[in-house]
């Protein structure tokens, strides 16, 4: 569990406590969002943790509808700015949390929109937990690829209706949220994706029916991704994999391409944690923003 005074300053971040009408309390969609640091996700660095202010942006949370579900999300973009480019940010195992919202802020201060949508809103709420295990059996393990593959479309649907280019969309996700970009990226509205350490193979599922290494033929758009060479959950055989079945695939697939940085282990972004590693960190973001702008995105 998160210690009380730690809990307490990761709260204290949350940009949607002043901006959206001056929101001074939590609200109760912030609580579905479950921002706050994940208490699975502990113990927390917060010497690495990155604080990006809302200043300039208007950030905070948001709703749109899919099937009739309200979504809950988080977004960030530059303040009285309409024909933004979007980016769709795809939550870790531990949902939308402030990691993923500090990201968001990051993207919006690069002059992009961005949008976390929460995917697992319907199965629980993520913050909930202590424990990986439970979070993974309990909620991440039945989220269906169809059921965030069409919340993600009602994403770009709300971005385009609030300041957003629906033609220059791009996306990017960290570990589960790598796996999704790399499928979006078949499925969805995107000029570009930038898939962090996303599994890449696995056993099809009802819920889970195909994996990257079974859709990389058919991409839509290209996809850089950002892998760690010490990933001891994603094996450097797999990559070989993925990089054969881009290979002989459509134009989209064929321009995809991998960095792996030596040495770096898992979430090596993720700068709250223990596997953080600055230097591919930060070059693993340049590598994003140039990546976009090069795919049309910006």
């Amino acid at each position: 569990m998160l210690n009380d005074d730690l809990h307490t300053d990761a709260h204290a971040l949350l940009p949607g406590r002043t901006t959206d009408a001056g929101a001074t309390r939590r609200t109760a969609l912030q609580a579905a969002l479950g921002l706050g640091y994940a208490a699975a996700a502990a113990p927390i660095m917060a010497q690495t943790a990155i604080a990006t202010p809302a200043d300039g942006l208007t950030a905070g949370e948001v709703s749109f509808t899919v099937n009739g579900f309200k979504v809950p999300a988080y977004r960030a973009a530059p303040a009285g700015k309409t024909g933004l480019p979007v980016v769709l940010v795809i939550q870790e195992i531990f949902g939308v949390h402030e990691y993923i919202a500090d990201t968001c802020r990051r993207f919006a201060k690069a002059g992009y929109l961005a949008i976390a949508p929460q995917l697992y809103a319907r199965q629980g709420d993520p913050s909930q937990y202590t424990e990986i295990a439970k979070l993974m059996a309990e909620v991440v393990s039945k989220v269906p690829d169809a059921q965030v593959m069409a919340d993600l479309d009602g994403a770009v649907q709300w971005a385009a209706a609030n300041g957003g280019d629906a033609a220059r969309v791009g996306i990017t996700g960290f570990c589960w949220g790598g796996r999704i970009t790399w499928l979006y990226a078949a499925h969805g509205p995107v000029r570009a994706g930038v898939a962090w350490y996303g599994r890449l193979v696995g056993q099809a599922s009802e819920l889970t029916p195909k994996h990257p290494v079974d859709i990389a033929p058919i991409l839509k758009a290209p996809v850089l991704g950002l892998y760690g060479e010490k990933d001891t959950g994603i094996p450097l055989d797999t990559v070989d994999k993925m990089k054969a079945a881009l290979a002989g695939g459509s134009p989209q697939a064929k321009a995809s391409e991998f960095v792996v940085y030596p040495d770096a282990p898992h979430a090596f972004h993720a700068d709250y944690r223990a596997s953080y590693r600055k230097e591919a960190a930060e070059d693993g973001w340049k590598r994003a923003l140039a990546w976009f702008k090069a795919q049309g995105v910006v």
